[in-house]
């Protein structure tokens, strides 16, 4: 499976165009955008045709649908982590009370008479 190129949309482009242009070095602005400096070519792009600058769509980091998803599952895994924890909790007491009262603990299997 080859890896997809991403995709920055205009308004991200001209954002890290306005950084650059305010005296930000390449490296600190690379950083803040959580990108590879090679890809901030597009101060040069902006210089050459500001009118019709960054045509193409473009996808935006992450999209409103995405975090919201991604937060969904966030609190799924919270809801089966606070479950599993109880059980846990509770196979710890009946062990606790087994070790206690001295009886056996169940194998699960029923006794032939």
């Amino acid at each position: 499976m080859g890896l997809s190129r991403r995709q920055f949309t205009k308004e991200f482009k001209l954002a890290a165009v306005r950084r650059l242009e305010q005296g930000v070095s390449m490296g600190e602005a690379a950083r803040a955008l959580e990108v590879n400096p090679n890809v901030l070519h597009w101060r040069r792009e902006f210089r050459q045709g500001a009118g019709n600058v960054f045509p193409g769509n473009g996808k935006q980091r992450w999209s409103e649908g995405r975090i919201a998803e991604l937060e969904r599952k966030v609190g799924q895994q919270a809801l089966e982590i606070d479950f599993l924890k109880g059980c846990l909790q509770r196979i710890e007491e009946q062990r606790m009370l087994q070790a206690l009262t001295g009886s056996p603990r169940s194998t699960g299997k029923s006794k032939k008479k």
